[in-house]
């Protein structure tokens, strides 16, 4: 049974933990030869994104092993600091890791990019709402969704460009219940397999008319109307 994705070439940053790892295994599931750049240690090439240099050279040997790159996937994360905290500094960090990278590394592989390639860029549910004290990684998020329609149209008829926007994802396996789970309007915390079948769909030709799309997929959380009173809810000031 041939696989969707062979012969295909996946890259993507982040992808040693959570949502970038369900990605990458998704995709090798389906065939493709996928390359991983993450800050961690481990068997992928290792380095950090928020770095010039580092991006030039992840370029450079996906260039090499590969030749070309079918999928890009820009799903980094960045650090989340708030106002009372975040220096200069760490917020500037944020953008590098969060929006310039992403807009940069698109850039290096441009000349790579085969026949219908796609990117999808890892946003956040947070590009339209917030909690307190989390301006570095919302502004992060609100940029590389803006990004993307820019990114769609200057690439238009060569990359397709989408971005997807989870919600609550449990990263970690913890088998979330109670109340956390049941605030959600499908009844369940996200999985990170969630996120990357969707990665999968907006990839395939299925997705060919789909471009410059940011597609939250949250379970409904930033649907719901919350009123002090109601539906078990209550506000503590």
């Amino acid at each position: 049974m041939n696989k969707r994705f062979e012969n295909k070439v996946a890259v993507i940053t982040g992808g040693a933990h959570g949502i970038g790892k369900a990605i990458a295994e998704a995709f090798r599931s389906e065939g493709a030869e996928v390359h991983i750049i993450d800050i961690q240690p481990g068997d992928w090439f290792v380095g950090d994104v928020g770095d010039k240099d580092t991006l030039e050279r992840f370029a450079r040997y996906v260039a090499e092993q590969s030749g070309h790159v079918d999928y890009l996937i820009n799903n980094a994360l960045p650090l989340m600091k708030g106002i009372n905290e975040c220096s200069f500094e760490d917020f500037q960090y944020a953008l590098s890791v969060g929006v310039t990278a992403p807009f940069y590394l698109t850039r290096l592989l441009m000349p790579y990019f085969a026949p219908g390639a796609s990117v999808i860029n890892i946003s956040s549910s947070r590009d339209r709402m917030s909690q307190p004290q989390t301006e570095s990684y919302t502004a992060a998020k609100g940029g590389i969704s803006a990004l993307t329609h820019a990114m769609a149209i200057s690439l238009a008829g060569k990359v397709r460009v989408n971005s997807i926007s989870p919600g609550w994802i449990d990263t970690y396996d913890s088998n979330i219940t109670g109340a956390d789970a049941l605030q959600q309007p499908v009844g369940r915390v996200g999985r990170p397999e969630d996120i990357a079948e969707l990665a999968l769909f907006l990839c395939s030709e299925k997705a060919g008319f789909i471009t410059g799309e940011n597609i939250c997929i949250d379970g409904g959380m930033t649907k719901l109307m919350i009123y002090h009173g109601e539906h078990g809810w209550s506000y503590e000031n």
